[in-house]
């Protein structure tokens, strides 16, 4: 090789060399950031972890309008644990329920929920503006809120009994809306609200309350207050069904058996044979024990008595009994 091609040759190698260097150091450069962006997104991941937040779509915005990815946790009765201080935990109810960060709102909830499960006795007094607030949580667009919400009515239900039955109109409505609603998750929180208002509530008090709506124009709320009038009598007892009458009760099935959804149907198919279990029982006792409860010698003619042809004959298919032939013919 001439010594001109030797120092091309040299010259071309260090500049290949440089630039390989360079695109090392670019590649090294480009790994290191996108190494910091990954654990800055790791960070932002743990952060938010920390943080009680929304699911089911909410996206709450920071300062800056960006979207944030938080996710609340939903806590269990069970799980929650007791307030550090009761007297500060209480005086914040009120403005932890009205403020506008909901992040506030819920964690103000669960200290409800806390104060209803350890130390009922010093909500007592204020269980009619605590309604009102919890009202307002479960009326609120953010669906966090309003499962929080519901999750703390469970536990005022349960803590509180009948006496909350003064108050009880604006929570029952709202949770028989929110029962009748498409989004999963708040639907089944509420059902469970209500199977705690049915079991905990004495359905003497809770079952007028139930009445009206019963004939609701919406479909889907009759259907649930349905199935909750249905959960409530058998807690009556036969002296209690005695007492409410069971002409009554079998009028108001009656009258659920051609409801327009199936779930409504069923709940009146379901209340009729336990009226009919009922009635046929108090056959089996002394006469005198039975006498203010059924006249009748039988469950068809009892129908028959207090119902329509149509509806005692609905009724009689519904509980198994046959005897249409004799209705149809009266």
């Amino acid at each position: 090789m001439s010594e001109k091609a030797l120092r091309e040759h040299n010259v071309l190698s260090e500049s290949e060399r440089k630039n390989e260097s360079t695109n090392k150091g670019s590649l090294m450069n480009n790994c290191t950031e996108n190494g910091t962006e990954n654990l800055q997104g790791c960070q932002k991941k743990s952060h938010a972890s920390l943080v009680p937040s929304i699911a089911d779509g909410d996206h709450p915005t920071n300062g800056g309008g960006e979207v944030g990815t938080l996710e609340i946790e939903y806590i269990e009765s069970e799980d929650l644990t007791d307030v550090k201080d009761v007297d500060a935990a209480l005086k914040s109810i009120s403005a932890g329920l009205e403020s506008k960060d909901w992040l506030l709102v819920c964690d103000t909830l669960n200290n409800v929920r806390r104060l209803a499960l350890y130390h009922k006795e010093v909500m007592l007094d204020m269980a009619g503006d605590l309604i009102t607030l919890l009202v307002k949580s479960l009326k609120n667009p953010r669906s966090a809120v309003c499962k929080t919400a519901i999750m703390t009515s469970t536990d005022i239900i349960n803590a509180y009994n009948d006496q909350l039955i003064n108050f009880l109109d604006p929570l029952l409505v709202q949770l028989l809306l929110k029962a009748s609603q498409d989004k999963k998750f708040v639907c089944e929180a509420a059902e469970k609200a209500l199977v705690a208002m049915t079991t905990w509530v004495s359905p003497t008090l809770l079952l007028p309350k139930l009445q009206p709506y019963l004939k609701n124009r919406n479909p889907r709320i009759r259907a649930k207050a349905s199935v909750c009038f249905c959960r409530s009598v058998p807690h009556l007892g036969m002296e209690g069904i005695k007492a409410y009458g069971i002409d009554k009760l079998i009028q108001t099935a009656a009258s659920q058996l051609s409801d327009q959804l199936p779930e409504s149907r069923e709940a009146a198919r379901t209340l009729l044979l336990e009226l009919q279990t009922m009635y046929k029982k108090s056959q089996d006792l002394a006469p005198s024990s039975v006498s203010d409860f059924s006249e009748m010698s039988s469950w068809e003619d009892f129908c028959q008595s207090q119902l329509s042809p149509l509806n005692a004959l609905s009724v009689l298919r519904a509980t198994g009994s046959a005897c249409e032939s004799a209705v149809l013919g009266s």
